[in-house]
């Protein structure tokens, strides 16, 4: 059954709503099945590659999505999907229950715990709801859209002494932990600088024309918190379609709701250099935009644009020079270091006294090649599969819940990754260098800048 729900702008209201609602419904009856019950929020592509990854130690027990035809697609699996979750639909799939709302899924009871698959905007507000229910928590990164509510949602970690796994599995991965490990233990010798792709950052907030609604989307839960806005299929709708050759991302290209290349596959590379530079509790003190002329010039700017993102993202309007969710950034640590999000560059590179380091996903390459021994070719074998298998990283969550294992990704490193990407879409934006505090968590003598760390809903819209 749909519940009819406040119409909510602010934060504090979107998440009270439910409680505010009495008939949640029924909780869930427990039975001789041992496993432990997770809530899966969000049917969309990624949710449906967890499932497939869940070790069977647990199992889906609720799905949740503002889509009622996501939750079908995912129950009732068809084609490529009928492949991958056909099994587990005819097993635990018949038993699922629903919910378009998840304040109703956690507010539901019975579950030990969520993974939270959602557009960006939601992932703090679900994951922090499902916290203060009692509930575990595996959240897709990045953690949030904004620095502000990254910290309040590893407080909310801490104040609820509940297992946050970050979604960042490269974490879990032998190849990338012994890379990362052997630099930060200094087998490069010093580090010098580090290189890493150039990802694009949001577009502005989006201007597109009222459509109708369709049948089992509730557009208002999707907007959650955030600004009203008459519903467009480009706003939210990603990977379906094609917009002048480029394979539309939807919600993930605007910064009301994400920070979309530089959080999303930019986060992924962020993170290796966090562990790498053994800056997990920290981040940098400058973020320098780069514009054509200072940085990159506007030759490389279409180069590295053609060859990486004409399919992924929107081309500039207005030429490179006022493209600045395109232009280059260097940041620079406490130490000295740099991280340079550069054009041309294929993966993320640790230049040191010895040599260089490049660390792809399950992969990396020494320079010169006997600086590290070539990774084992076992342990990247256990990541192999549809959708860049997370059963690992989902095994050492279950494993923390459990009491036997530290996470690879808690909420505090996945909080610090997110934020070096915030500050890097935040300098682009405002095209000017920017000094940061990694300790208090704030730009120096720049309250221009601190008001866009936190997100005020009606104000940003």
């Amino acid at each position: 059954m749909t519940h009819a729900v406040p119409r909510p702008t602010t934060r504090r209201r979107f998440l009270a709503a439910a409680a505010a609602s009495a008939v949640a419904g029924p909780a869930f009856a427990r039975s001789t099945d041992s496993r432990l019950r997770v809530g899966l929020i969000g049917c969309g592509v990624r949710g449906r590659y967890l499932i497939a990854s869940l070790p069977p130690t647990a199992r889906i027990a609720a799905v949740c999505d503002c889509a009622t035809s996501r939750m079908t697609e995912t129950l009732r699996p068809t084609g490529e999907w009928a492949d991958l979750l056909g099994d587990w639909a005819a097993a635990d799939g018949s038993s699922v229950h629903t919910f378009q709302d998840y304040r109703r899924l956690i507010d539901a009871g019975g579950l030990d715990a969520v993974i939270v698959a959602t557009p960006d905007h939601h992932h703090v507000p679900a994951a922090t709801h499902a916290l203060e229910a009692g509930l575990h928590v595996y959240l897709e990164k990045p953690v949030s859209v904004c620095v502000a509510e990254g910290r309040e949602l590893v407080e909310a970690v801490r104040r609820s002494g509940r297992a946050l796994q970050v979604g960042s599995q490269q974490r879990s991965m032998a190849v990338n932990r012994t890379a990362c490990e052997f630099v930060a233990g200094g087998g490069l010798g010093a580090v010098e600088r580090v290189e890493l792709p150039n990802y694009p950052g949001p577009l502005r907030d989006p201007v597109w024309p009222a459509e109708p609604v369709p049948p089992g989307l509730d557009w208002d839960l999707f907007l959650g918190d955030t600004p009203r806005r008459p519903h467009n299929r480009h706003l939210w709708v990603k990977d379906r379609f094609a917009v002048d050759g480029v394979a539309w991302r939807g919600w993930d290209l605007y910064r009301t709701y994400s920070g979309h290349l530089t959080t999303n596959w930019g986060a992924h590379s962020v993170d290796m250099v966090q562990f790498a530079l053994a800056a997990d509790g920290t981040g940098p003190v400058s973020i320098e935009p780069l514009p054509p002329g200072t940085g990159a010039d506007a030759a490389a700017l279409q180069r590295d644009f053609d060859r990486k993102w004409h399919r992924k993202t929107p081309p500039p309007e207005g030429g490179w020079a006022a493209a600045s969710r395109f232009h280059p950034v260097r940041l620079t640590y406490a130490d000295g270091v740099t991280v340079e999000f550069r054009p041309g560059v294929k993966d993320a590179t640790v230049h040191g006294a010895r040599g260089a380091l490049s660390i792809p996903r399950n992969n990396y390459r020494a320079t010169p090649p006997t600086l590290l021994p070539r990774p084992s070719q076992a342990d990247r074998a256990v990541w192999e599969g549809r959708g860049f298998v997370a059963r690992p990283h989902l095994q050492n969550w279950l494993d923390a819940i459990a009491g036997t294992a530290d996470l690879t990704a808690p909420a505090e490193v996945g909080h610090r990754t997110a934020t070096v990407c915030h500050l890097v879409n935040l300098a682009r934006e405002l095209s000017r260098p920017l000094r940061w505090d990694p300790t208090a968590e704030r730009f120096k003598n720049d309250p221009a800048a601190n008001a866009l760390l936190s997100r005020e809903p009606a104000a940003r819209g």
